[in-house]
């Protein structure tokens, strides 16, 4: 009798955990793990970032102390973006989600105003330490391209298995939903790098 009872359970057990990978529980699992891995990777490339704005902006202060707008502009939607919780699970809320990026999206425009700023002074642009944080800007920037795109991949494989049948009906039993990715909107708001090639020769002022 104990034999046999312990042949059900064995039974039972192993009957279980095929039904629930035919249901795409593990591949519930597995994509979860790998929207959190990839957006832990987004949050610490834009932490990178962030952590480059104040030297970034105490170098052109140094050559540019009078446009102080764009350092109020800079400071401030740094400002908003330390302010919000960026924890993994920021990616089960999708208002909080969206508010991060639309941060994200004004720091990038920030910072793009402050490195237009650089055009006009070409001893700033010939700065080893303004150069240097440049350099280091541009290949974050691509880090977070880079980053993005592999989170969007991943939210779509997940996105995917969770509306599917019969894996929906598995996501609906162990409370799995859906994740917000990047929208059109705000892809488009964050996209495009701020311009960081100094390369060229500012053109003198009148011309």
């Amino acid at each position: 009798m104990f034999k046999w009872r312990n042949a059900s359970q064995w039974l039972f057990v192993t009957f279980t955990a095929l039904a629930l990978s035919g249901c795409g529980y593990n591949t519930l699992q597995s994509t979860d793990e790998d929207i959190k891995a990839t957006w832990a990777e987004v949050l610490n490339q834009y932490q990178r970032r962030a952590d480059l704005v104040p030297n970034l902006v105490n170098v052109v202060k140094g050559y540019a102390a009078h446009e102080k707008d764009v350092f109020i502009q800079v400071t401030e939607a740094r400002a908003r973006v330390g302010a919000i919780q960026a924890t993994p699970e920021l990616i089960n809320d999708e208002v909080a989600f969206q508010k991060f990026i639309a941060a994200q999206g004004e720091l990038t425009g920030a910072i793009s105003r402050l490195l237009l700023v650089a055009e006009n002074y070409p001893q700033l642009k010939a700065d080893g330490l303004f150069r240097d944080l440049q350099a280091q800007l541009e290949g974050t920037e691509n880090r977070i391209t880079v980053a993005r795109n592999r989170y969007i991949a991943a939210v779509k494989t997940y996105n995917v298995t969770v509306r599917s049948f019969p894996s929906n009906l598995t996501a609906m039993l162990f409370g799995y939903k859906t994740k917000p990715s990047f929208t059109v909107e705000n892809e488009a708001a964050i996209a495009v790098p701020p311009k960081v090639d100094f390369g060229a020769p500012a053109p003198a002022v009148g011309n």
